[in-house]
């Protein structure tokens, strides 16, 4: 058993922002279930929106963020975000992290899909995530311990389970141990995972959602997730992600004869919402036709996007020929563990931030580069919350009773999961197959799961157990949001209900919903 005043499960952006901001008096402890650099944050590659130009405005920027999230965005944490993102990026850069700069040692910025104005910082071309996690990583004080390939797969609360007060995790060794602190973050990312097609980590995997979903705390938005449009597609599988900044450079999508497909489908043509590319790309995938990213138009794409040349010329794409196969993936999900802007959960003690958590930032669907921004926004006001905090610390003495009950199941296979989501729950959705896959879910015993004791399975089981529990929830709220909106297209309801749906978020939480059903909020979202 070992005590803290902060852990800190993950080692994306968000958990590293935080961890460097916390006053250096505070014994942190970072656990990650693989090494620091296994996560989608390292692998981002578009950028970081702020609006820093001259002719630009943190308020044209919430603008946008509000137009594709749909208005299903918490409009006052929007704006709140988009005044700060300038200050964040230039504290950063002046802090010596490397960011693309122009002739005249400006910051060199970038347009992306549905954003009114240049504003995306980038960093390597397409390496700012790996650059900033770098940068973050050696920034990183003598108060920090990091222990790697440490897969936390239960939250401790008290007697009362009125408050969290630590993890239980499995070592590298395969034994177990038990963590305490007073303040405890989920900062685990995504769950890309649970779909056969994703840009995500192996990492991402839904876990830090599962264990808040076990544990009884709200969750939030599950139904929105989002899906990329562009991905690398070949012999049948996506290889990884082809950045939006190359649309953004003058990309266009196209089919093998060179039709333009973007036209007339959305004023914004090829820099349309992801929402919208992601399901005219779909339509044409479905009926035999692969789409291509006509790069002819991109100068010296091969220094512009050094990564995404390595990755297409390591899988035996002709660049010469300046197309690239393309398909969309799932790539991040709007919904989550319900938060503020602190990062606080409905469990005290417990914090979310990041991709695993809801804010309310994104609505119904993430504007491009506003991942890394929120991180990094909603990781330093979570630091400042903390460090104006001086809790008692929880002791082993309080230690709950152990309850759970040893539950010996079966768990889908995850290639399985991960293909029967990607075909009835994935960026087109209906009743009818929605239903089939809830069904096809309900054999595994989900609720037996939720109170079982965990302590005997291995990090692969457990990985599966995460991706059931996230699937599912996932498939209960595309069922449940009868319209479509952002990230959510069902086929079956088309269109926007203002009327029924505006402002309303499908809220998961165990403890006081055991019938299976969900209650709506609108509490969250008010402007």
């Amino acid at each position: 058993m070992k005590q803290y005043d902060v852990i800190i499960i993950g080692s994306g952006i968000a958990a590293l922002q935080l961890a460097n901001k916390l006053t250096k008096d505070l014994n942190v402890m970072i656990l990650t279930k693989e090494n620091l650099t296994k996560g989608n944050s390292y692998l981002a590659q578009g950028g970081v929106a702020a609006a820093v130009a001259p002719g630009d405005d943190p308020y044209l920027h919430y603008l946008d963020t509000m137009e594709a999230g749909a208005h299903h965005n918490n409009a006052k944490a929007v704006l709140e975000m988009t005044k700060k993102a300038p200050e964040l990026i230039n504290g950063l850069w002046q802090s010596g992290c490397r960011f693309d700069e122009d002739e005249n040692g400006n910051l060199l910025l970038g347009m992306e899909g549905a954003h009114s104005e240049k504003r995306i910082v980038h960093s390597g071309g397409d390496e700012t995530g790996r650059h900033m996690v770098e940068f973050l990583i050696s920034d990183l004080a003598s108060n920090i311990t990091v222990e790697q390939s440490t897969f936390v797969y239960d939250l401790i609360l008290n007697q009362e389970k009125s408050r969290c007060i630590g993890v239980k995790a499995k070592l590298p060794d395969g034994s177990n141990e038990i963590y305490l602190a007073p303040h405890v973050v989920l900062a685990t990312g995504g769950c890309g995972q649970i779909f056969s097609f994703t840009s995500n980590a192996e990492t991402a995997s839904g876990d830090g959602i599962a264990l808040a979903y076990r544990a009884g705390v709200e969750l939030a938005d599950m139904e929105f997730v989002q899906f990329h449009p562009t991905l690398l597609y070949v012999d049948g599988k996506t290889r990884g992600l082809i950045s939006e900044a190359v649309r953004g450079e003058g990309a266009l999508l196209v089919t093998e004869d060179g039709k333009q497909i973007m036209a007339g489908i959305h004023p914004l043509k090829d820099l349309a919402p992801r929402h919208i590319v992601s399901q005219t790309i779909y339509d044409y995938s479905r009926r035999g036709i692969q789409i291509y990213l006509d790069i002819s138009y991109i100068e010296d794409f091969s220094s512009r996007f050094p990564t995404i040349s390595k990755l297409c010329t390591q899988h035996g794409i002709d660049m010469e020929k300046g197309l690239i196969p393309v398909v969309p993936g799932s790539h991040f999900i709007m919904g989550g563990i319900k938060t503020d802007l602190q990062g606080r959960t409905s469990i005290p003690g417990l914090y979310a931030i990041g991709e695993a958590a809801c804010t309310g930032i994104h609505g119904a669907n993430r504007l491009a580069s506003n991942s890394l921004l929120e991180g990094m926004f909603v990781g330093g006001n979570l630091a400042d919350w903390i460090n104006s905090q001086r809790a008692d610390k929880e002791t082993g003495n309080n230690l709950p009773v152990h309850v759970k009950t040893f539950f010996v199941g079966k768990l889908p296979v995850p290639d399985m999961l991960k293909q029967t989501m990607m075909d009835r729950a994935g960026i087109v959705r209906t009743k009818e197959q929605l239903t089939l896959q809830a069904e096809w879910l309900a054999q595994f015993n989900h609720d037996k799961w939720l109170d079982a004791d965990l302590d005997h399975l291995s990090p692969a089981q457990l990985t599966s157990l995460f991706m059931y529990i996230t699937a599912t929830l996932v498939t209960q709220s595309a069922l449940e949001r009868t319209e479509s909106r952002g990230g959510h297209y069902r086929e079956d309801f088309p269109y926007e209900d203002n009327a029924n749906w505006m402002k309303k978020q499908i809220i998961h939480q165990r403890k006081n919903r055991k019938d299976g059903k969900h209650e709506f909020n609108q509490t969250a979202l008010a402007t």
